[in-house]
Order: structure tokens, then sequence, then C-alpha cells
């Protein structure tokens, strides 16, 4: 009787006063930051000293109570917005139906109904959503998903398996399938209509003096034997071929080594000694090892696939322009850098902007270029955008050329020059050549005198 007032101020929802004062500290602290300085962490913060100062305040209770019906509201609003932006009522119920996104949001809507006006259990089914914000949590669940049909025409060869080994198991080994089990202490008696299982259970040995029950004397019960006790504690579940085929799916399953491994021992005197032993090596080889392991063998292949498509998708965005489709390499040696080209040159948030301005815009206001635009958006075409081009690139490039140019007319020139050279001593050469050919001449008209008849086939 004197713990009874501790567990009722345990309860109540007070706090001590030094930790009711830092409480009230700590929402006032992060209420000035939000005002300061607003950030996510400072709101959140906020709102969870809110939430802890409303619970020993008002209490549980009516803390959850506000909770839910501040977030009913929000969802309303929120489903409505997406419901306007998307049109997805202007497009017709069938869309309305096969939009996954609306329907996720419709069903968290209906939850946070049903934790408000039914029961609070609900609202722990909201704690899923963190599976649909986290991408990696999303590819757990596509990694199971993706390859569905894989995994269920695997599984439909486990139960084609587990059906024919309890079949067998039914025809020729029916007195193995013995199992131990654990009995309920009067599970005979049932309780009254007016009570739990779990009460009946924890106080139908107390004796209960306003009634009278349970304070009567009790016979000692009689002990039984070691075996009898045993034989009680076991239970034969292949007595039809229905419970033979729930025994090999429930604890072959589940078993590390098979079927083998809840079944009893045989001894090697038996006749069906080594049937049984092939009959447990094939359960344990062709179930455990090669069928539960091709399913978790084809998930664990297509988590690794979605988290590569992940990387190389992370990559592509890291080293590849959004708007333009350049890449980083592309950037090197120039006078813009990569990083300033996506920040300034082409940011896809100012592209974004421009194409909301475009679409809130009166279209009697269009420029040339924004009427432009505005056609190109209305036929969903993309060409308006600067594909593989940039202008810091055009101007490098109109740089580079001008230098070319340059360079071979330097080129152009100094090889001028050197053909002029050329051409130079080409001429002195020539007249040299004259030269000696004169002077042999005038030394062959010395030699033979003009009286004198030189036969031109003699030689010289």
């Amino acid at each position: 009787m004197e713990g009874a007032p501790g567990r009722e101020t345990r309860f109540s929802g007070t706090l001590e006063p030094h930790w009711s004062g830092l409480l009230w500290t700590a929402m006032l602290v992060s209420l000035a930051i939000v005002v300061a300085l607003p950030k996510p962490h400072g709101v959140r913060a906020l709102i969870a000293s809110t939430i802890l100062r409303l619970i020993f305040s008002v209490g549980l209770q009516p803390t959850l109570f506000l909770l839910g019906a501040f977030n009913v509201c929000n969802k309303i609003i929120f489903l409505m917005s997406f419901v306007g932006n998307c049109g997805t009522f202007t497009r017709g119920y069938r869309a309305m139906v096969l939009d996954v996104e609306f329907l996720y949001h419709l069903l968290y809507l209906l939850i946070c109904a049903m934790g408000l006006f039914v029961h609070e259990f609900f609202y722990s089914l909201l704690l899923f959503d963190l599976v649909y914000r986290e991408e990696t949590l999303l590819n757990v669940i596509k990694s199971v998903t993706r390859n569905g049909r894989s995994i269920i025409l695997t599984a439909v060869l486990a139960l084609i398996l587990v059906y024919l080994f309890s079949i067998v198991g039914y025809l020729f080994f029916k007195d193995d399938f013995i199992l131990e089990v654990d009995r309920l202490p009067n599970d005979t008696a049932l309780p009254d209509a007016g009570e739990s299982l779990a009460s009946e259970f924890l106080h139908s040995d107390v004796c209960r003096g306003e009634t009278g029950e349970n304070c009567s004397p009790t016979a000692p019960q009689e002990e039984l034997p070691p075996a009898e006790e045993t034989e009680q504690d076991q239970e034969h579940t292949c007595e039809t071929l229905l419970m033979c085929i729930v025994t090999v799916l429930s604890h072959g399953l589940r078993s590390g080594g098979g079927v083998g491994d809840v079944l009893r021992k045989p001894s090697k005197e038996e006749p069906l000694f080594a049937a049984r032993v092939i009959y447990d090596l094939l359960f344990f080889f062709m179930v455990i090892i090669i069928v539960l392991n091709l399913i978790f063998g084809v998930i664990i292949d297509t988590f690794a696939d979605l988290r590569s498509e992940k990387q190389k998708k992370e990559e592509i965005l890291k080293t590849t322009c959004f708007i333009c489709g350049l890449e980083r390499d592309k950037f090197d040696n120039k006078t813009v850098t990569f990083e300033e080209h996506i920040q300034e040159e082409h940011n896809m948030w100012h592209y974004l902007c421009f194409i909301v301005l475009v679409k809130v815009k009166d279209s009697t206001e269009y420029t040339g270029p924004e009427s432009y635009v505005a056609e190109m958006i209305k036929e969903r075409n993309l060409d308006w955008f600067p594909r593989m081009r940039a202008m810091s690139l055009v101007s490098s490039d109109s740089e580079g050329e001008q230098n070319e140019l340059r360079n071979l007319q330097e080129k152009l020139e100094s090889t001028m020059k050197l053909v002029t050279n050329l051409s130079g001593q080409l001429s002195e050469l020539k007249d040299q050549m004259t030269e000696q050919r004169k002077q042999k001449q005038r030394i062959g008209l010395l030699g033979h005198p003009p009286h004198m008849n030189v036969n031109p086939q003699q030689p010289a």
C-alpha cells in the first residue's frame, strides 16, 4: 500500500523543479534561436522541447490528440496542394488510381485519421514513412520487389520440394516426426467472457476473498514418472499429410541443418537408417543450401545493382553539367572551371526559376526569348537548352583559334624566309654552273684549232 502513491506520482506527468526549469529553458533558447537565426536544426529542437513540455504539462493522451489533429490538418493541406499541382482530378479517376504517390499520401492521411479517432496504435504505422523518404531503405525494398518474379518462382520450387519431402516422410518416416512441445498450464480452463486470457493466467492462483474463489485447499497433484512426463512433452506431428507438410515447412526451413535437426535421432540398428540419412542429406542440400541460397543470391545481386546504379547517378551528377551535359574534363585548362560553370553559367535552379516565370507571367508581356521558350515548354521540346555547348567554351575556343592562326602565320613567314634564302642559293649555284660551263667551252676551243678535222666519234 505504501508503493501506490509513488506509482501515482510517477505516472501523473509531473516533473521535479530543476528538470522542469531545464525543459522551459531549452524551449525558450530554441525559440530564441529560431527567431534570431531560422535554421532547420533550431526548428527541430523547438518542436522536440515543446512536445516534451506538453507531455509533462497536459499529459500524454492530450498531447497525442493535439499532434494527431495537427498532422491530419497538415496532411489534408498537403494533399490538396499536391492534387492541385499535379492536376490529378483533371486527368480522371483512372489517373488517380494509377498515381502511386497520390495513393501513398491518401493512405498516410487515413492512418493519421485512424490514429486520431480509433486508437493510438495506428500512429506506429507512420514509422514506415522513413522507408519512403530514405533512398537506401527504399533500395532494400526494391531489391525484393524488382526481381519478384524470380524470387516467387524459386519459392514455388522450394514449396514443391517441401511437398515431395513431406510425402516421403509421411509414407516412410511417420514415426520419426516426434517433436517436443511446451504445453500451457490449465489449457482446458478458459477465462470468463469479461476477463482476458492474460488476466486469467496471471491471477488464476490468487485467493479472492469477496467471491471465495481459489481459497479452498487444493489436493496435492500426483507426481508423474519421468518417462510419462517425457511422453506428455512430446507429440507426433505427422499423423496426417497436412501435418507433415506443416512440420516440414515450419521446422525444416527454419532449422540450420534441415528437417533432420527436429526429427527423432534413429539408431544404426534400424532397417531404414540409411534411407533416413539420405532423406536428411537430400533435404539439406536441395532445400537449405541450393534453393534458399538462390533466393538470397537474387536479393543480394539486385541490391548490389541498385547500389551501383545509385553510385553511377551520383557520379554523373558530380562530373556532368545538368543543363548542357558537358563533362568536367571539357573545362580543363580553360578560363572557367567546372564549378564556376554549374554555379554561375548553367545553374539549374536559375533555369527552373525561369520556367516558373514563363508559366506564371502573362503571355501579353512576353519578350522575344520568353515567348520562344513558352512555346517550347508547351510543346515539351527541350531544344532551347544549350546541349553540349557553353558560352565560356565558345569564347575560349575562339581565342584558341586566333592563337593557332597567329602560330600558323608565324610559321608561314619563317617558311617564306627560308624559301627566299633557298631560291637565292639556287640562283647563285646556277650562275656558278653557267660560268664553269663557259670556261670549259673556251678551253676546248683552244685545244683544237679550226683547220684540223676533228672526228666526233674519237674520244678526246
